[in-house]
């Protein structure tokens, strides 16, 4: 299936979730722990312009043609 991914068309697999895309994109946490996994805290994820909780990412099944953003803080001044 195709999923566009903060505006870049992806090939994924079939039953492929919201944590798999985060996974794949190697997104770092903002002053989380490893054991938080990827896309630890200071990253969110939305689905067709909503939000998805981050309980959500591994139970949130994308379909052909999803729109995913996936955004990341960053700190600085």
């Amino acid at each position: 299936m195709f999923v566009t991914v903060n505006g870049e068309t992806r090939e994924l697999p079939a039953g492929a979730t919201i944590a798999n895309v985060v996974a794949s994109l190697g997104v770092s946490s903002l002053g989380g722990s490893p054991s938080e996994g990827p896309g630890g805290r200071g990253v969110a994820v939305a689905l067709a312009g909503a939000v998805v909780p981050r309980s959500a990412w591994a139970g949130t099944q994308l379909c052909d043609g999803a729109r995913v953003e996936v955004l990341a803080a960053t700190q600085g001044g």
